[in-house]
């Protein structure tokens, strides 16, 4: 079995055991059935799942069973579930298709859609928990990772300074702050939050900070990249959307050529940061160029 084979089976393993957990624990839920359709849609209208999947192979990295991680992905994807609900909604970005499918929005009614986010955000923090194999210790460390990364201090921050940032010129420094939040900081929970249940030391969380920091910002130029050069039916929606809402974007000040070059400088720092937590040798170096060449 050749690298990439061996990446694409560990990928698909992943995003298969993460789709089947998130489904069942919906359709298990005894609420009202407008809500639970609402949630489900967008839960099951696909995407890549790389969240979860980088936090498995952030426990992996440490630890020979990544399964204890499993509720804890999920909650972190339904979190980003919610962020893009909300993201489609005529206040914020009013588009019409997500994943080629229709948006959330469209296909109920905004009201449905604002509540179906809620939902899938408080839930996931009552998986986390409710997990009987994390201990006490880990559910405190992680309720308040969560929360920090997805709120005012993190995701949240991210969503505001990018809207705030729309029809304006921004700096380099001040478009990767921007991505940091938006993006990069649940990159950076699923990243800690798998090797600390996987049990890493204090000095490799803190290089794997580092790592993931980059990796959120090599996520972000790629989007950015795909919006110029990306194929609508693998991306799931126009491209140029993010320039005709003149956001700001790595091609746009930097050009499409200074995006890639700017890209491969992050490849570069991740690696190495990686290199220094000592997992080299782990399914993360691998995501880290999957994460960089992704097509979708």
């Amino acid at each position: 079995m050749t690298v990439q084979n061996d990446l694409d089976r560990y990928i698909e393993e992943g995003k298969m055991v993460t789709e089947e957990k998130m489904t069942n624990e919906l359709r298990n839920l005894e609420i009202p059935e407008q809500l639970k359709q609402s949630m489900l849609y967008s839960i099951e209208a696909g995407g890549k799942r790389l969240r979860p999947i980088l936090m498995m192979a952030s426990c992996g990295a440490y630890s020979s069973d990544r399964s204890k991680v499993l509720s804890t992905a999920v909650a972190l994807e339904m979190i980003h579930t919610y962020s893009l609900i909300h993201d489609d909604l005529p206040a914020m970005d009013n588009d019409n298709l997500r994943r080629g499918k229709p948006t959330n929005h469209k296909a109920f009614d905004e009201a449905t859609a604002i509540l179906a986010g809620d939902a899938l955000l408080t839930y996931s923090f009552e998986l986390i928990t409710q997990d009987s194999r994390l201990t006490d210790r880990q559910k405190v460390f992680l309720t308040g990772s969560l929360s920090q990364a997805s709120g005012p201090k993190g995701m949240v921050a991210g969503q505001i300074l990018d809207m705030d940032a729309e029809t304006k010129d921004v700096t380099l420094e001040e478009l990767e702050t921007i991505h940091m939040f938006k993006t990069g900081e649940l990159v950076k929970f699923a990243v800690k939050a798998g090797a600390f249940i996987g049990n890493a030391s204090a000095e490799q969380l803190t290089y794997l900070d580092e790592f993931a920091h980059y990796l959120g910002l090599i996520f972000q130029v790629q989007d950015d990249i795909l919006d110029v050069t990306g194929d609508p039916e693998k991306i799931g929606k126009p491209v140029g959307s993010d320039e005709e809402n003149e956001k700001n974007t790595y091609p746009r000040l930097l050009g499409l050529d200074g995006a890639i070059e700017k890209k491969h400088h992050y490849v570069n720092k991740a690696k190495e940061a990686l290199e220094n937590a000592g997992a080299d040798s782990s399914y993360l170096m691998l995501l880290t160029d999957y994460f960089s060449n992704r097509e979708y």
